[in-house]
C-alpha cells in the first residue's frame, strides 16, 4: 500500500509501522479471520480498515481521536497474520501505534481510572493479590460501584487460590538432559499458581532442571499492549537482566508472556538495550516447544473418566491461544502432548480461529465484545462434549472459566501442563494401588 509516512516523525517505531502499512495490498483475507469484524460487520473494525486508518493517522490527514474507537477495539489477537498471503507484520503497526498515540488519545476520567489500576496492580502479584481481595468488597456494595470499575469485580474470582512460592532451583529427576529458566509471570502466580506446580513438576519428570529467576518480573506484555512503552521497557530490561545465560532455553508457560517477550526487540527498538533485547528473545520459547524437541522421558499414564471419551478415556477439547497459535506459530506441539495421553481424545473447536476475547486487558476495555466472543468460545467447547479444555494461557482460561461457570457447565479448564501433570499421578495412583 502506497503511503507517505515520514517515519523519522515517529521515533524509532516509525519505521516498522510505515514497513508493515507498505506490506498490506488491501486484499482483504485478513476479513475472516478477525473477531471484531465478525461482531461489528464494518470494514474500520477488520485489519485492512485499521491499517488504513493508522496510515491516515501516521501521514496526518486523520485526527487521532478519529481512529481510536476502532484501535481501541482490535484485540490484538494477530489471527489477521497466519491469513494474510502478503505477510503484513500486524504486530509491528498495532503495538507500535498504541504506544507513539498514547498521549493524543482522548479518555474519560473513568477509562484513565480503570487502565491506571489494571497497570499498578496485574504485573505485580502481592498488589493484584490483595486488589483481588478488596474485590470482594466492592461486590458488596452493588450499584455503588462507578460503573466503569464493574467489568473488573465481574471478572474476579470468588476465591483467590493460595500463594505458593516457587524454589529457585528445582533439580531433574534421574539424569539431568537440561536446565531452563522459567518465566512465573503475574497474573498466572495469582489466578492459578498450580500451572507453574505443575509445569516444573512436569520438566523434572523429563529430566529438566528448573531455574526461576528471583529478580524477575512482569512480561511487559500487558503495558505494551495497552500503548505504555516506558513501563513495557522496563519490564523487559528488569527481564534481560535477571535470566542467567547458563540456561539452554527460557521457558514460558503463558502465550501472551511468550508471545511479549519475543517482541522485545521492538519495544527496545533505538534504545541501547535493542541488541541484547534481539539476542535474549532468541532463547525464549513456549514449554510445549521445549518438551517436544526434547522429547518426553516419561510417558504419561491413561485418565480413565466415568463416562468419558472411548473406552473411558479422557477427552480432551483444546483452544489455540491467539499469543501461542498466531504470534508464535506454536500449534502441533501442546496436541502432540496431550496425545501422549493413553486413551486420550481431542477434540477441536468449532471457530477455533477466533479471539476467546480475554486479550490480556480487553475484557475490562471493551467487556460487552469480550462477553460475546467468550460466551461464543464456552458454547463451542459445550458442542465437542469434552470433560476438560485445556490451553496454555491464563488468560484464555480464566475467561473460559468465567463463561462456563455462567452456563453451568461442569467441564474443567485446565492448562496443558496441568492436563500433562494429572496424568503423570494418575498413573503414579494406579501403581500404588495394585
Amino acid at each position: 500500500m502506497q503511503h507517505s509516512i515520514k517515519a523519522g516523525e515517529h521515533g524509532p517505531l516509525g519505521v516498522p509501522m510505515a514497513h508493515a502499512v507498505e506490506t498490506c495490498v488491501h486484499c482483504g483475507f485478513c476479513l475472516a479471520a478477525c473477531p471484531t469484524y465478525q461482531e461489528f460487520g464494518q470494514e474500520m473494525d477488520s485489519p485492512r480498515g485499521r491499517i488504513v486508518l493508522m496510515k491516515q493517522v501516521l501521514e496526518g490527514s486523520l485526527a487521532w481521536t478519529e481512529a481510536q474507537p476502532h484501535m481501541d477495539r482490535c484485540l490484538g489477537c494477530l489471527a489477521c497474520e497466519p491469513a494474510c498471503p502478503s505477510g503484513v507484520p500486524y504486530r509491528d503497526l498495532i503495538s507500535p501505534f498504541r504506544a507513539v498515540a498514547r498521549e493524543k488519545m482522548e479518555r474519560t476520567s473513568g477509562e484513565k481510572l480503570r487502565r491506571w489500576l489494571a497497570e499498578l496492580t496485574i504485573p505485580h502479584p502481592g498488589r493484584f493479590r490483595l486488589a483481588l481481595a478488596g474485590a470482594k468488597v466492592g461486590r458488596a456494595m452493588g450499584g455503588l460501584v462507578p460503573e466503569m470499575l464493574r467489568p473488573m469485580l465481574s471478572l474476579a474470582p470468588a476465591k483467590v487460590p493460595d500463594a505458593v512460592t516457587l524454589p529457585s532451583v528445582t533439580a531433574a529427576q534421574g539424569e539431568r538432559r537440561a536446565r531452563v529458566a522459567l518465566l512465573a509471570g503475574c497474573a498466572q502466580q495469582v489466578l492459578d499458581p498450580d500451572i507453574n506446580v505443575a509445569t516444573i513438576e512436569v520438566l523434572t519428570r523429563n529430566g529438566i532442571e528448573v531455574v526461576v529467576p528471583q529478580a524477575q518480573g512482569c512480561c511487559g506484555g500487558l503495558s505494551w499492549h495497552v500503548g505504555n512503552l516506558p513501563a513495557a521497557q522496563a519490564f523487559a530490561r528488569q527481564n534481560l537482566n535477571a535470566f542467567p545465560a547458563d540456561v539452554d532455553a527460557i521457558l514460558t508457560n503463558a502465550a501472551g508472556c511468550g508471545s511479549a517477550m519475543h517482541e522485545y526487540h521492538l519495544i527496545l527498538r533505538g534504545t541501547p538495550d535493542e541488541a541484547r533485547a534481539a539476542a535474549f528473545e532468541k532463547r525464549v520459547m513456549d514449554v510445549s516447544v521445549f518438551l517436544m524437541k526434547l522429547g518426553l522421558r516419561e510417558k504419561p499414564q491413561a485418565v480413565q473418566v466415568v463416562g468419558g471419551g472411548a473406552g473411558g478415556g479422557l477427552k480432551v477439547a483444546y483452544l489455540d491461544a491467539c499469543h501461542l497459535a498466531n504470534a508464535q506459530g506454536v500449534r502441533e506441539q501442546p496436541r502432540a502432548l496431550l496425545r501422549t495421553i493413553p486413551g486420550a481424545e481431542l477434540c477441536e473447536l468449532a471457530n477455533a480461529h477466533l479471539c476467546c476475547g480475554s486479550a490480556g486487558t480487553y475484557n475490562l476495555d471493551q467487556p460487552e465484545t469480550a462477553s460475546s466472543l467468550g460466551a461464543q468460545k464456552a458454547q463451542a467447547v459445550l458442542a465437542t462434549g469434552a470433560d476438560v479444555v485445556a490451553s496454555g494461557n491464563i488468560g484464555c482460561l480464566t475467561q473460559l472459566k468465567v463463561h462456563l461457570e455462567k452456563l453451568g457447565s461442569p467441564v474443567r479448564v485446565r492448562h496443558t501442563m496441568q492436563v500433562l501433570r494429572d496424568a503423570y499421578r494418575a498413573g503414579e495412583a494406579e501403581k500404588a494401588g495394585k
